[in-house]
């Protein structure tokens, strides 16, 4: 069984179908942290995730619930892209639309639109995309939303302004969580950890230092609030290779001796 971030037609979901091929039985939940403690609590086997958008970079949740809150593993990755559409009750036209409604990325993602066409108009965050076409259906045609374009046949709405996003190379990468670490190695994975340093000066510059002796690429860099303390990070790093390279895991095995905290997230398939 694989938990998404719902309801139906949320980008989750559109991501947790073309993930599975129909190979997964689906349940949705209602936020991003929950569908990963669903898995953590035996719920579901795994959980399809967003962890980074191209256009408004990580998502938080996801990255602090991954570090803090449970012990589990990134198995793999699913990048979707994204197509922002300005959606309303069959009927309405521009002039009508007193609210314009979404989660706040795809608000985020469309704020040139917004600005250029719709800058006296109210803007409203909801839990999800689907909630916010829930909503514009049930309205009398005053309610705007922002989406995929499968809510418009979900929800039984009109495409007002199709593709009305920042950047038409907008994607998310969706991260796959299961309880047990991948154990197949190819020759195009990538490692994922997560840790905190000594509050010293030169402490990132010689954790970074092994990545660079040893020749190892990353391919992002992260930093993170530590809720506990003012001032206090914590990393996240991703790497080209698998844990398995001796390599990859003798540098590894270096940075955690140095480090406060140190917590592995994987090794996967991208």
């Amino acid at each position: 069984m694989l938990g998404y971030l719902g309801p139906t037609g949320t980008f989750s979901h559109q991501a947790a179908i073309e993930w599975s091929r129909g190979g997964e039985e689906l349940k949705e939940f209602p936020t991003i942290y929950s569908a990963i403690r669903a898995v953590d609590a035996g719920i579901t086997d795994k959980a399809i995730v967003p962890i980074e958008n191209s256009i408004e970079g990580s998502i938080n949740t996801t990255l602090d619930t991954l570090a803090f809150d449970v012990d589990l593993y990134i198995t793999g990755e699913y990048v979707l892209h994204v197509s922002q559409n300005l959606m309303v009750k069959k009927g309405t036209k521009a002039e009508d639309i007193k609210v314009i409604t979404s989660h706040p990325q795809a608000i985020g993602q469309s704020s040139k639109m917004l600005s250029g066409k719709f800058s006296d108009t109210p803007i409203e965050f909801a839990d999800s995309t689907a909630s916010a076409a829930k909503r514009a259906e049930e309205s009398d045609g005053e309610v705007a939303c922002i989406g995929s374009p499968n809510l418009a046949d979900i929800y039984n709405l009109e495409i007002l302004i199709p593709d009305c996003g920042d950047a038409h190379n907008n994607s998310t990468r969706f991260v796959i969580i299961e309880k047990q670490p991948c154990l197949n190695v190819s020759n195009h994975d990538k490692t994922s950890i997560a840790f905190t340093l000594e509050n010293k000066p030169g402490s990132l510059y010689k954790a970074l230092e092994l990545f660079a002796e040893s020749k190892l690429n990353m391919t992002k860099i992260e930093s993170r609030p530590v809720k506990t303390e003012l001032g206090t990070y914590i990393f996240f790093i991703d790497l080209d290779g698998n844990i398995d390279d001796a390599t990859i895991y003798f540098a590894l095995d270096r940075l955690k001796q140095n480090t406060e905290f140190y917590k592995f997230l994987g090794s996967y398939h991208y």
